[in-house]
């Protein structure tokens, strides 16, 4: 069995954010193997991230993003439990992310539960009369309306919408993941993104 060193420790902390501990136990666990030690700490902190989601954060930082034809613009509030996390690199990385996203796809809300109840109404009305005369039953066009809903919030909520640089994840599930590599929650504030001619 490979010996842990206190190099190897820091070296593995520097990398994930993970505490002490946890980084010497998944070092002995993985036998000294730094990539496995890595995924090891990611899927331990995955299980735990949905626990951390709820914990209140006050600290955090603010990131731009100035799109090259200077035209577009996004300031976007990034927030964390620990100003240890908001100073840390990867979150200012990620801050500066959801930025350049915001700039590029241009959501109105953070979240599905910031969308008023009017427009979702409104929303709904529109579908339906899209489907009066379809001669659909209408548990059959319910479920219609709840899979263009869904298309809607993919549209108009940052967390729904699908990452520019990876189509597969959702940008709910890249926030996911930094919790689970930082063990603390992360939560988008507010932003604002202004565009010249718009």
């Amino acid at each position: 069995m490979a010996e842990v060193t206190s190099a190897m420790i820091k070296e593995l902390r520097d990398k994930t954010q993970a505490g002490m501990v946890d980084c010497k136990k998944a070092l002995v666990e993985t036998d000294g193997d730094m990539e496995k030690a890595i995924d090891f700490l990611r899927k331990k902190g995955l299980a735990s991230a949905a626990k951390k989601m709820g914990t209140e954060t006050t600290e955090g930082i603010i990131a731009s993003y100035i799109h090259s034809n200077g035209k577009i613009g996004v300031i976007v509030e990034l927030k964390s439990v620990t100003d240890f996390v908001a100073r840390n690199d990867d979150f200012v990385a990620l801050a500066k992310e959801l930025a350049m996203q915001i700039a590029a796809t241009n959501p109105l809300f953070v979240s599905t539960d910031q969308v008023p109840a009017e427009l979702l109404d409104r929303e709904k009305d529109i579908y339906r009369g899209q489907m009066k005369d379809s001669g659909k039953p209408e548990n059959v066009i319910e479920k219609i309306i709840e899979g263009k809903l869904a298309k809607y919030y993919s549209d108009v909520c940052l967390l729904e919408q699908e990452y520019i640089k990876d189509g597969s994840v959702k940008i709910k599930d890249l926030i996911k993941n930094k919790i689970a590599i930082f063990g603390e929650n992360i939560e988008v504030g507010k932003f604002a993104r202004f565009q010249i001619g718009s």
